[in-house]
């Protein structure tokens, strides 16, 4: 959940870095370093801060020269944020620099070990135990020392060491946690995410797990952690440096949610084939002989992806007509579920990195099941330990709140669910209805997101209320979901979805003038249900707010929504409640792109 950036080659290294961790600042806040060398130098120097990006920067003197350098962002795990638990830890000796993501789970463990040896720690980290454990290997090489050390080591890394003595190459390692190598014309980097190297290359190679990589200016090589070799070709990046820009924006989210037409359009190109009134799916190695095998679809995922696979279960239920469900992924890997061969199951992840995830999807490989992945990243490691999988083509999303890739990951369990039901069941005619209603969403975007202005005043009607209500009944009760998710994340208002239906079996006694509602009401065959919830509320002084597809009698405010087919109204109906959440926060003041206590990759548990 942290960045790392690094550089060899010529240029001066230190601005690089700095830029390359404002371009991760996404992925960790709380702290910053960076750790410099050059083959005149004699040793390493280094910087770290408490606080942003940018209170690294000030404290950065002027002569902080050098060409090869590493650097992090932190989010904190172990120890909490200061300078001293800041990365790259230093070992005592201040000839190794070790910058990490992921979380070492014996770390207590081998540090009693050093301790009992005289060594002195200086930080509550895990990672300063590797630091140790390098600059007290006897290895001739640093690769060597790497090695050995990580032979010590029990949970996940992403990995970059520097070392004075070998002050020609910087050694990285991966073991549940990202690693990318830049290639550049006579420099190199690495980072944890392409956004630090776009600016510079867009060729780039993605560590697998268990793989480790030696990389100077003018070279690189890629190994396991035994030492066999192996063979990594770089790929092009999709995306350009300007795709990472706010573009005009006040905040990266604000951006986001209006990049949504655009993003819905793209993940719709090239994939419908009107002449069947089915769509194209070309990554998901699914024949209709295999999809007709299916029996059941398991859908995991964490947080806004766990949402986004209820609505696609649903839409799996409703057209295809097979049983579906979604289950947090972090919670399915602990339970000891039975897996069964009929069972499709399907990862979702935004990043493709996401830990819980990516561990449930190893352990259904290891009992043979199939497993698809719906990501966002090209090449990250869950689109690679899936069978197969569809990308979503949302387009980088750099702040915190996921908002685009929710959409555009709904619209892609619409687009999956549509290709099932037509090898199925579903007929030519629902095909057809289903198309021109998934083709009607970029559109029907834009014109929800003309409702800013409305929104907005309606937000800081909200915006002193300590508490809030999201509910929602069958179709509904994900968007609630998401929306109360949405609302907390960025504004830190508590907020609590509960079906409608459930109302009755507790959740009224809360309900008083100074708990809002705010009620999913889409015109479907539960209309006057959801309205009689409406009532139940009301006639306890409850204050409303509706998004429905017409005004609703007993809401103080209805915010309108296009109304498309049922079966993708719920992809429409979150939009309007992403707006309210932003303007909100803003209307409190808070640090939108970059909520408190979170970050945007979870690759740790």
């Amino acid at each position: 959940m942290c960045g790392i950036v690094g550089y060899i080659g010529k240029r001066d290294v230190a601005p690089l870095l700095l830029e390359g961790l404002q371009r991760l600042e996404y992925r960790g806040y709380d702290s910053a370093g960076i750790a410099v060398t050059s083959p005149k130098a004699g040793g390493l120097k280094m910087v770290k801060a408490k606080g942003r990006v940018r209170d690294l920067e000030a404290k950065v003197p002027a002569r902080f020269k050098g060409t090869t350098g590493i650097a992090h962002t932190r989010w904190a795990t172990h120890g909490a944020p200061s300078d001293e638990n800041a990365h790259p830890h230093l070992s005592a000796d201040n000839k190794v620099a070790v910058v990490h993501n992921g979380i070492i789970d014996n770390a207590s463990e081998i540090r009693a070990k050093l301790t009992a040896d005289g060594v002195e720690f200086l930080s509550e980290t895990d990672t300063e135990v590797l630091t140790h454990l390098i600059a007290r290997s006897q290895a001739d090489k640093l690769e060597e020392k790497v090695r050995e050390a990580l032979r010590h080591i029990e949970g996940t890394y992403g990995i970059a060491v520097l070392h004075a003595d070998f002050n020609d190459r910087i050694v990285v390692a991966r073991n549940g946690s990202p690693v990318v190598l830049g290639i550049g014309e006579k420099e190199m980097f690495v980072a944890s995410d392409v956004a630090a190297l776009v600016s510079h290359t867009r060729q780039v190679v993605t560590l697998d797990d268990g793989e480790m990589a030696t990389i100077k200016a003018d070279d690189y090589r890629t190994y396991t952690t035994e030492g066999s070799r192996t063979t990594a070709s770089p790929t092009t990046v999709e995306w350009e440096a300007e795709s990472y820009d706010m573009g005009g924006h006040d905040t990266y989210m604000h951006k986001e949610i209006f990049e949504q037409p655009d993003a819905v359009d793209r993940v719709l190109r090239g994939r419908i084939d009107d002449r069947f009134s089915t769509v194209h799916l070309g990554g998901l190695n699914l024949d209709a002989h295999d999809a007709r095998k299916v029996r059941r679809v398991k859908i995991l995922g964490c947080g806004t992806s766990y949402h986004a696979g209820m609505i696609g279960a649903q839409m799996i239920e409703e057209l295809a007509r097979i049983p579906a469900d979604a289950e947090p992924a972090s919670e399915f890997r602990y339970r000891n579920a039975v897996v069964d061969p009929d069972t499709l199951y399907i990862a979702v992840s935004q990043s493709g990195e996401t830990y819980d995830v990516l561990a449930a999807v190893q352990e259904l490989k290891r009992k043979g099941a199939r497993v698809l992945g719906v990501v966002n990243v090209v090449g990250s490691a869950i689109a690679r330990e899936a069978d197969a999988g569809v990308y979503v083509h949302a387009g980088p999303e750099v702040c915190v709140v996921s908002t685009k890739c929710f959409t555009n990951t709904t619209v892609a369990f619409g687009l999956l669910a549509l290709h099932l039901g037509r090898i199925r069941d579903l007929s030519v005619s629902d095909g057809k209805r289903i198309i021109e209603g998934l083709r009607k969403l970029p559109g029907q975007i834009s014109e929800i997101l003309k409702q800013e202005d409305e929104i907005k005043k309606i937000a800081k009607q909200y915006a002193d209320a300590r508490s809030m209500l999201f509910i929602g009944r069958v179709r509904g009760y994900p968007v609630a979901r998401e929306a109360s998710l949405k609302l907390k994340e960025v504004s830190y208002i508590h907020a609590e979805a509960y079906p409608a239906s459930e109302l009755k079996h507790g959740p009224l006694a809360l309900i008083e003038p100074a708990l809002p509602t705010v009620a999913i009401v889409p015109d479907d065959d539960l209309l006057e249900k959801n309205r009689a919830a409406l009532e139940e509320i009301k006639a306890r002084s409850g204050k409303i707010l509706a998004v429905a597809h017409q005004e609703q009698e007993k809401a103080d405010q209805t915010i309108l929504v296009p109304k498309n087919e049922n079966e993708l109204d719920p992809i429409l109906m979150g939009i309007p409640l992403q707006l309210l959440a932003y303007h909100t926060a803003l209307a409190l003041g808070r640090d939108i792109d970059k909520p408190r206590n979170l970050a945007k990759s979870v690759t740790v548990e």
